[in-house]
């Protein structure tokens, strides 16, 4: 199954690497970034639980050229 940020990265051909590479260059912990790309922020009981994304959902969000809510579940 893919995430968000993977389907949006393969609509203007982004690999992984560049996706990475993108968002370290904006400050973003690798881990971070793997998790992002993976989209486990997709998966939370409460928002609060998100807290720790949402900055760097901001920066995915630029990568990817969308807007942040594009990034969140359906």
């Amino acid at each position: 199954m893919t995430s968000r940020i993977q389907e949006l990265a393969e609509k203007i051909n982004m690999t992984y690497d560049e996706f990475i590479g993108e968002m370290r260059k904006r400050g973003c912990s690798e881990p971070t970034a793997i998790k992002i790309w993976r989209g486990d922020y997709e998966k939370f009981d409460d928002f609060n639980d998100n807290d720790m994304y949402l900055s760097n959902l901001r920066k995915a969000a630029f990568v990817l050229r969308v807007v942040t809510g594009t990034l969140l579940p359906k």
